[in-house]
């Protein structure tokens, strides 16, 4: 499939993106990586794209233009694929429509995660395609909390967290427990919608079963 992946922002993503560029070229799939949003706006560009990647936080300077954004739902909702990669799911304060394409992502100033680490990820569906060949698994990465999850949403994998106190925004902070989505499928328009929230770092998307799940997903954005 022809892949474009939009990358920058601020997180890792010196270290994630060329994981993520590396196994979807591993897999056979042809990607174009990009830092600059602005191809959203080009529907002729898009138009030989079979899915868009997101592993990038666009909120904020670096939220996309109207035009960007229109591109970005004509090119899904009329029948392309999306992946959706960790943070990528950041809802800007002036797109709260973003919502209604990745069925939730997280919200500035309101969501949370204890600190990295080491966490199991339980496959709640294991007849999903998105974990087709994917069991629990112990990984490395943030363990998203407080995310503005939306109807609609297939969840296939959850992490279970414990009540804690952790520094967070300069004080120590509760976190409430709780098992918590990781991963869910929904669609937009005609277009399929394919979300994890792993993928922090480079070693987290180093995960075999990170890179299969997300593997898993172009193949079933795109099917």
């Amino acid at each position: 499939m022809k892949l474009l992946v939009v990358s920058g922002g601020r997180h890792p993503y010196e270290e994630s993106t060329p994981v993520l560029e590396g196994f979807l070229k591993g897999a056979g799939h042809n990607v174009t990586v990009t830092d600059d949003p602005s191809v959203l706006a080009d529907s002729g560009a898009m138009g030989g794209y079979d899915a868009l990647v997101f592993n990038t936080l666009r909120a904020g300077d670096t939220t996309l233009s109207d035009a960007e954004q229109n591109g970005m739902k004509d090119f899904i909702s009329g029948g392309k694929g999306f992946i959706c990669v960790h943070i990528s799911g950041v809802v800007p304060e002036t797109w709260q429509e973003y919502l209604e394409i990745t069925g939730g992502g997280w919200v500035m100033g309101t969501s949370y995660h204890p600190p990295y680490g080491n966490y199991t990820v339980n496959v709640t569906q294991p007849g999903h395609p998105g974990v087709a060949g994917v069991s629990d698994f112990d990984t490395d990465d943030e363990l998203y909390m407080g995310i503005d999850y939306q109807d609609g949403n297939d969840v296939y994998m959850t992490g279970t967290s414990e009540d804690g106190t952790w520094p967070w925004g300069g004080k120590d902070t509760f976190m409430a427990g709780g098992t918590f989505p990781l991963g869910w499928t929904r669609s937009y328009g005609d277009g399929k919608v394919f979300v994890t929230l792993l993928g922090h770092d480079g070693k987290s998307q180093e995960s075999s079963e990170f890179q299969k799940i997300v593997l898993n997903g172009v193949d079933w954005a795109t099917s």
